[in-house]
């Protein structure tokens, strides 16, 4: 997993695409498939980059001169959850299919806890990316909430 802050239309983008082997999205909140990659839009210009373990080729863009490309696997810890009902006890975005749906993502807050917010597919199954400092906390409040 590795950050990636640059501007869309330079060159140096265009090199980061090529290697990613698909574009870098640029409608808010939205997350485009590349080979077995995901490129989640968390920003203008800062996107986030989801590979498999040990993608040597996702680690090799840390090479780029020309943009902020930074590792941060061991920063976040993922949480996958089933459930739209359970995280909107915690969550203020509307997670109705017909406003957040499969390929959309957000930064947002589910109990108190910062998370990117992303949903893999209409299920729904939803991925929280959630700094590991806060994981336990929030994975204790999810079960919680779920009455288990």
């Amino acid at each position: 997993m590795v950050n990636v802050r640059v501007m869309p239309t330079s060159d140096a983008a265009a090199r980061i695409c090529q290697r990613l082997g698909g574009p870098l999205p640029v409608v808010p909140n939205s997350v485009v498939e590349a080979g077995p990659r995901h490129i989640l839009w968390l920003g203008p210009d800062e996107w986030l980059v989801v590979g498999p373990d040990g993608d040597t080729e996702l680690h090799d863009l840390l090479k780029e001169p020309s943009a902020s490309i930074v590792d941060v696997s061991a920063n976040r810890t993922t949480i996958e959850v089933r459930s739209r009902d359970l995280l909107e006890h915690g969550c203020t975005l509307d997670l109705h299919p017909r406003a957040f749906h499969a390929g959309r993502c957000a930064q947002t807050t589910i109990a108190r806890t910062q998370v990117i917010l992303w949903q893999t597919s209409d299920e729904p199954v939803y991925r929280l990316l959630v700094r590991g400092s806060f994981a336990t906390y929030l994975a204790d409040w999810l079960s919680d909430a779920s009455g288990t």
